[in-house]
């Protein structure tokens, strides 16, 4: 990011902080949890960071007003030294679901490439610049209310199996927009919390219903044998596969042997299981975005998912509304805050600071400067 656009950022940041430091959620036994944060103007990332209290914390964001700030979900003895030596305690269990995994139809429709040479924006569909036909463009999304919604889809699928089958109880539960285009759900089940990692790789897959065998689901390999396909009633996968199969296409794939049966249960598994990023699942060495802090990809906060009149893309625009101007090139419209930008060709605009910080974010916006 350049001088003008990262001065720009960090004002606005440095100043959410200093007037809505209290949004910042400070976990509990912090100072047992190794912390991050990535810088604005150069995009490092500092770790096996320690901070001893709440007013420690504070002088980090305010000070620094970092891009992005993190926070283990690991406890460990010793969290600021390297990773080898920390002592690792436990760890929080964490989903990660994001709209960019979930190949929805409507992103090709507000999808970008920005050039890395000349920094011109470009519809996604074309393979170099526009501007300049350098081939070193980078993808970008400027998510609609469709992906967030199909991402939330996802969300209440992991719910159900998390509440339903591993017992964790809906209060333990805690749902948050990531700031950007998905959702963190953060299950708080002391059961769980000791999981290494091969353990929680076989509870991402469990939750996704991956590598399912027919065996598993009342259709052996022997040839010649009856299957005995799940009900509808039964709990638990076999209830959820029966309702998703339905009773006739069920028996019908399954008599027609244990290959047709797996192949049945492949791809049930993209429409019944819950579509998380196991990679995340599984580390328990990550560190997470703080609840309150904002999201270097679109200066939107991470927060809450409080229900039914939740709108991300409205109600995670906290940075300031004062009036800024920019350069901006996007040849897709966007809804923040309650209000729709764009398209820009290449021109002045007068935004507020959030959507200025946003589009920066993005690509598509620079500071005009004087």
């Amino acid at each position: 990011m350049d001088g003008a656009d990262a001065a720009l950022v960090t004002g606005a940041i440095k100043k959410y902080y200093l007037e809505h430091h209290d949004r910042v959620a400070v976990p509990p036994r912090m100072r047992e949890r190794e912390f991050g944060y990535q810088d604005v103007a150069t995009g490092r990332i500092r770790r096996h960071l320690s901070y001893a209290d709440e007013r420690e914390l504070r002088v980090l964001l305010v000070g620094t007003a970092p891009s992005d700030v993190y926070c283990s979900n690991s406890l460990y003895r010793f969290p600021a030294l390297p990773m080898k030596e920390k002592s690792w305690k436990q760890a929080e269990l964490i989903f990660d679901i994001d709209a960019k995994d979930l190949a929805l139809p409507c992103r090709a429709g507000h999808s970008i490439r920005v050039c890395a040479g000349c920094g011109r924006v470009s519809p996604a569909d074309v393979s170099s610049c526009a501007a300049c036909s350098s081939a070193k463009t980078t993808l970008r999304s400027l998510p609609c209310e469709k992906c967030v919604g199909a991402a939330r889809a996802e969300v209440g699928k992991l719910r159900r199996i998390l509440e339903d089958d591993l017992g964790v109880p809906g209060g333990s539960i805690d749902v948050y927009f990531s700031g950007n285009e998905g959702f963190h759900v953060h299950a708080a089940a002391p059961d769980l919390a000791g999981l290494g990692s091969r353990e929680r790789r076989e509870l991402a897959d469990y939750v996704m219903f991956r590598g399912a065998i027919p065996e598993a689901y009342g259709v052996p390999r022997a040839a010649g044998a009856i299957p005995e396909v799940p009900g509808r009633d039964e709990p638990g996968w076999r209830g959820r596969l029966a309702r998703d199969l339905k009773a006739g296409p069920a028996k019908e794939a399954a008599k027609k042997g244990h290959a047709a049966f797996g192949e049945a249960l492949s791809a049930a598994s993209a429409r019944i299981g819950a579509r998380i990023d196991p990679q995340v699942t599984a580390d328990i060495h990550r560190i997470f975005r703080l609840a309150g802090s904002l999201n270097g990809k679109s200066g939107l906060a991470k927060i809450p998912d409080t229900g039914i009149s939740f709108r991300p893309y409205r109600d995670a625009c906290l940075i300031a509304d004062d009036p800024v101007e920019v350069l901006a090139e996007s040849p897709h419209r966007f809804s923040l805050g309650g209000r729709r930008f764009g398209p820009y060709s290449r021109e002045k605009a007068r935004v507020p600071l959030y959507a200025a910080v946003y589009m920066i974010c993005k690509g598509i916006a620079s500071a005009a400067g004087e």
